[in-house]
C-alpha cells in the first residue's frame, strides 16, 4: 500500500508542534524559519549544485560557531600579511613580536593558518592563545606547525564563510604588506565599517619604521579616491597605519578602555560602557555629534527589554544614541571621544 504524501503543510504543522514542545524562545523561533526556509528549496527546484553550496555553507559555519563558542568573551585580534614572507624577515619578526604582545595582554589572536605572518602571528600568540581559520586551496594550503591539529584550527572550501569569521570574531584587525588576498581582506573591512554592517573594530596597518608600504598605499587613497570624491575624509578615521608594536597595542587597548559594544534596538544605537560615563561626557557628545543624531538627544538608559538574549552586558551602562546609521566614520570618531573623556 502506498505511503500518503508528505506535503509541506504537513511539514510545517511538524515544525509548529516542535516549537509548542519547546520553550519558543527567540532561539527556536529562527530555527523553525530555517527548516521551513531549508524545506521551501525543494518545492523550489533547486539544483544540486546550488544545494551543495548551501549545505557545505551551514556545514563549516557551525563548525566554526562551535569552536568560538566557548571563547566568546576573549578579546581577539584578527591578523593578515602575505603568505610569501620567511621566517628571517623583518616583518615576520614584526608580527611575531605584536602577536606575543597581543598574548600577554590577554587577547586572542586568529590567523589563516598558514605560512608567512598567519604563521608569525600564531607563533608569537603561542597554540593557546591561537585560532587557525584555513582555506582549502587546489595547491594544498597546510596549516603552519604552531597550530597544526589544535581543536581551534578550522578548514573552510568558501573564502565568503572564512571571511565571515574573521570579521564576526574579531575586535581588532591588524593587516601587515601583503598581496591580492591582504588588501581583500583591508577592503573589506573598511568596506563593512564603512557602511555599518559590522561592529566598527579598530583597524591597524601595521609596518616597519623604515618602509613606507600603507603610506605608498594612502597616497593612492588620497590622491585616486579622495581627490575624486569617491570617499569621504573622515573615513580615514577607519583605520591607522603604525610601525610600533607597543602603540599598537595600546591603540587596541585603549579603544576598550570604556566602549565595550553597540548594538541596535529599534529607532537607536546602544552603546554600552565600561564604566559610568563622566560628568559632562554626555553634554560634550550631544554638541559635538549633533549632526549625526536624528529626533532627539544622546542619553543615558537602563538594559532594554530586547536586550534580554546578551546576558552578559545586561549589567553595562548604557547610551541610547539617536543615529543617523549613516555617518559611520563619525560613530568612530564618536567612541574615540568616550574613550577619551568618559
Amino acid at each position: 500500500m502506498d505511503q500518503p504524501k508528505v506535503t509541506l503543510a504537513d511539514i510545517d504543522a511538524q515544525i509548529a508542534e516542535w516549537q509548542r514542545e519547546k520553550s519558543g524562545s527567540d532561539k527556536e523561533v529562527l530555527i523553525a524559519e530555517m527548516i521551513r526556509t531549508i524545506v521551501k528549496l525543494g518545492g523550489d527546484g533547486t539544483s544540486r549544485g546550488d544545494l551543495k553550496i548551501l549545505n557545505r555553507t551551514l556545514k563549516e559555519l557551525r563548525q566554526a560557531f562551535k569552536v568560538f563558542a566557548p571563547y566568546r568573551k576573549v578579546r581577539k585580534v584578527s591578523i593578515f600579511g602575505s603568505t610569501h614572507i620567511q621566517e628571517n624577515d623583518p616583518y615576520y619578526h614584526l608580527a611575531k613580536q605584536l602577536a606575543d604582545r597581543l598574548a600577554q595582554e590577554g587577547l586572542m589572536v586568529i590567523t589563516g593558518a598558514g605560512p608567512g605572518i598567519m604563521q608569525a602571528g600564531h607563533e608569537g600568540a603561542g597554540r593557546k592563545n591561537s585560532f587557525g581559520v584555513n582555506i582549502r586551496l587546489p595547491a594544498l594550503q597546510q596549516a603552519n606547525r604552531f597550530i597544526k591539529d589544535d581543536g581551534k584550527l578550522m578548514n573552510f572550501h568558501f573564502f565568503f564563510t572564512r571571511k565571515l569569521m574573521f570579521v564576526k570574531e574579531a575586535d581588532a584587525v591588524v593587516i601587515f604588506p601583503g598581496g591580492f588576498g591582504t588588501h581583500d581582506e583591508l577592503s573589506e573591512s573598511l568596506t563593512l565599517a564603512q557602511t555599518g554592517k559590522s561592529q566598527i573594530v579598530p583597524i591597524i596597518l601595521m609596518d616597519l619604521f623604515d618602509k613606507d608600504y600603507w603610506k605608498q598605499w594612502e597616497k593612492f587613497v588620497r590622491e585616486s579616491m579622495l581627490s575624486r570624491g569617491y570617499i569621504s575624509g573622515r573615513e580615514f578615521s577607519f583605520f591607522k597605519i603604525m610601525d610600533n608594536v607597543e602603540a599598537a597595542v595600546g591603540e587596541i587597548k585603549n579603544f576598550y578602555r570604556n566602549f565595550h559594544s553597540y548594538r541596535f534596538v529599534k529607532q537607536n544605537l546602544i552603546i554600552r560602557l565600561n564604566h559610568p560615563p563622566a560628568s559632562g561626557l554626555i553634554d560634550t557628545l550631544n554638541q559635538t555629534f549633533v549632526d549625526i543624531l536624528k529626533g532627539g538627544k544622546i542619553d543615558q538608559t537602563d538594559s532594554l527589554p530586547e536586550e534580554a538574549d546578551d546576558p552578559d552586558t545586561l549589567h553595562l551602562p548604557r547610551l541610547s544614541v539617536p543615529f543617523n546609521r549613516r555617518d559611520f566614520a563619525r560613530l568612530r570618531e564618536m567612541i574615540d571621544v568616550i574613550n577619551h573623556e568618559g
